[in-house]
C-alpha cells in the first residue's frame, strides 16, 4: 500500500500541497492563541479547522493585494504615485485585520472570536510566520538554497 500513498502524493499540485500544509499550520497557531488568549475563542476543534481554512482564503486574498500594490509602489516613476501606493498599501495592510475580524464574524457568529484588532494583528503575524517556517523547513536542501537567494517578498505579513 505504500506505493499507493507515494503515487497520491505525486498527483497532488505543488500549490494544493501547501495549501494543505498551510491549514495544518494554521489550525496550530489558532488552538495556541485560543489556549493562551483568553479574548481568542473557538467552541470546538471543528470551528478552529473551519476557521484555518477561512483564514486561508482571506490571508491569500490579502497577501495578493499587498503584492500587486508593492508592485505599483515600485512601478510609480513620481513622487504623487509612491506617496498614493504607499497610503493603498497601508490601507491593505491595516484593513486587513478588520476583513479578517468581519469575515469570522460574519460567518461563525459568536462561536468563534479572535478578539480584536491587536489580537488579530499578533495572529495574523504568528501564522505568516509560522507558515514560512513550516514551508522553508519542508523544502529540500536544493530548493531551500534557492529560495535563500530569492526575495520573501510574498511571506511578509499582510
Amino acid at each position: 500500500m505504500p506505493a499507493q500513498d507515494e503515487d497520491t502524493a505525486d498527483r497532488l499540485e505543488p500549490h494544493v500541497t501547501a495549501a494543505i500544509v498551510d491549514v495544518f499550520v494554521y489550525v496550530v497557531v489558532l488552538n495556541l492563541f485560543v489556549e493562551y488568549f483568553p479574548q481568542v475563542l473557538s467552541e470546538t476543534f471543528t470551528l478552529s479547522l473551519l476557521t484555518a481554512v477561512l483564514l486561508k482564503g482571506v490571508l491569500e486574498i490579502v497577501v495578493a493585494a499587498k503584492n500587486r500594490v508593492k508592485a505599483r509602489f515600485r512601478q510609480a516613476s513620481t513622487p504623487r504615485g509612491k506617496v498614493v501606493a504607499a497610503i493603498m498599501l497601508w490601507v491593505v495592510l491595516f484593513g486587513s485585520k478588520f476583513l479578517v475580524l468581519e469575515a469570522v464574524a460574519l460567518v461563525f457568529g459568536p462561536r468563534v472570536s479572535l478578539g480584536g484588532f491587536f489580537s488579530v494583528t499578533l495572529l495574523i503575524i504568528a501564522l505568516l510566520l509560522s507558515r514560512a517556517a513550516v514551508r522553508r523547513l519542508l523544502q529540500t536542501p536544493h530548493r531551500r538554497a534557492e529560495a535563500s537567494t530569492k526575495s520573501p517578498s510574498h511571506n511578509s505579513p499582510p
